[in-house]
């Protein structure tokens, strides 16, 4: 994994890499309401995790969420195969032009990644790019809602996480980077 940017005296990392290979204590997963495992990161994350994460993501659904996880909530799991302590399953919004209260609903998912985080003390979490995928929020706009609410968590909270913003492409790392020193369109 390779570091390109730090924010906030190194407390926010912005890096190019797999998210599975993550050395840290948990990874985010840009999750779908039904914890199923689905493409993308998602899909990447389930792969390497083993059954595992898929049979205990079924059981958590079953048992606390049968209509499916909300959009803009977090829940925690194992992490089956992989090196970190857990999986953080964060359901983002579906980007549906800007008027469905989609940027508090993100902000949500990534508020509730961070709690979790912090009452299990895990503090070095990797976070994906939450429904710039399959789920077609725009990039900037993404990466201004994504950046904007882990700095105000991590400035308001006295929690030593530190979050790590984890692109596949130095393309995306770009087009993060670019949207929050405002060189980006939105």
């Amino acid at each position: 994994m390779e570091t390109i940017r730090t924010y906030l005296s190194g407390r926010v990392v912005v890096a190019v890499g797999d998210i599975t290979d993550f050395d840290g204590d948990a990874i985010v997963n840009a999750a779908n309401s039904a914890l199923a495992g689905g493409g993308g990161v998602d899909g990447a994350i389930h792969k390497a995790a083993g059954s595992a994460l898929l049979e205990e993501c079924r059981a958590l659904r079953s048992s606390s969420w049968p209509e499916g996880l909300p959009t803009g909530r977090a829940v925690a799991t194992g992490a089956g195969n992989l090196a970190v302590k857990g999986v953080i399953h964060a359901v983002g919004p579906i980007w549906r032009g800007g008027q469905a209260d989609e940027a508090r609903l993100l902000a949500s998912a990534y508020q509730e990644s961070l709690a979790i985080a912090n009452a299990r003390k895990w503090q070095r979490v990797a976070f994906p790019a939450i429904s710039t995928g399959i789920y077609g929020y725009p990039k900037a706009k993404a990466a201004l809602v994504a950046y904007a609410t882990v700095s105000a968590y991590l400035e308001n909270h006295a929690v030593p996480v530190i979050a790590w913003f984890v692109f596949f492409t130095g393309a995306d790392a770009d087009t993060f980077i670019g949207a929050i020193n405002g060189t980006t369109g939105t």
